[in-house]
């Protein structure tokens, strides 16, 4: 008899049940008590079935965009009822939201280089970044298309709450990265980090994208670029995010551009 019987029991007793009929009773209890899982199984399976949802839901947001989703259609591939995907996560928003923070975490930091790469200092990453954009892209473009349409295919509302989860997580590393040109004197101390990363922001991420988009959406330029054109159009960005940014006593200070990189610039 377990102890919760045995308590069971001296309560009947008490209340001068008949032994027979306390017996009874206490078998009645086992037969009609539901067995109750142990709630660490309880919550592997609730995170596989996430797991499940996000991956699908990756896929299919990469493949339709956002605005022509329907969270029935990834029910339906998943064989699970439409509204499981909504106790999970509530709404389409969240959905991708949660879609969006997984592709972006599964993206390599800035600092995750190799050793010569990483020698080459702050400007040298950037670099490596960009010109490695379109081979990441056929290794993988789901999660650069999810980065995508996060950035510019949303509402406000999503992007606030992307913004939101860039600052407070910063999956790519970006503070590091940018104390990291600080510490080996590449950029201008007197800049606050907020400004640094503003930079990185609006010119390096920007044209990153625009890069992304030429080679996921290439119908929508006119002429694809060569990759001699594109590797041109890098330099010219470094160089000017170095000027903007660049310590003036840094390791790169008053390196003259390339008579290669002035050539392409004017074609460009």
């Amino acid at each position: 008899m377990q102890f919760h019987d045995i308590i069971v029991a001296l309560a009947l007793e008490s209340l001068s049940f008949p032994p027979a009929l306390i017996f009874l009773t206490l078998g009645h209890m086992r037969r009609t008590t539901p067995h109750v899982r142990a709630p660490s199984r309880n919550r592997a399976r609730a995170h596989a079935v996430r797991a499940r949802i996000i991956a699908t839901a990756m896929r299919y947001f990469a493949e339709h965009g956002y605005d022509n989703a329907h969270v029935g259609d990834v029910a339906t591939e998943l064989k699970i009822a439409k509204g499981s995907i909504f106790q999970h996560f509530g709404n389409k928003e969240t959905l991708f939201l949660e879609v969006y923070m997984s592709a972006t975490r599964s993206f390599s930091t800035y600092l995750a280089v190799p050793d010569e790469v990483r020698a080459a200092g702050f400007f040298g990453v950037l670099r490596h970044w960009l010109l490695r954009t379109e081979h990441m892209v056929r290794e993988d473009w789901i999660p650069y298309r999810i980065q995508l349409l996060g950035n510019y295919s949303t509402d406000l509302r999503v992007r606030r709450q992307i913004n939101r989860f860039l600052i407070t997580e910063d999956p790519c590393g970006r503070v590091a990265f940018v104390r990291f040109g600080l510490e080996r004197g590449e950029l201008r101390p007197e800049l606050d980090v907020a400004i640094i990363l503003s930079f990185i922001d609006w010119v390096v991420e920007r044209f990153q994208d625009a890069l992304l988009v030429e080679e996921l959406d290439p119908g929508l330029f006119r002429h694809h670029a060569s990759v001699a054109k594109n590797e041109a159009r890098i330099d010219q960005i470094l160089a000017a995010l170095r000027r903007a940014i660049g310590s003036a006593t840094g390791p790169d200070a008053g390196v003259p551009q390339s008579r290669g990189t002035m050539d392409a610039s004017r074609r460009v």
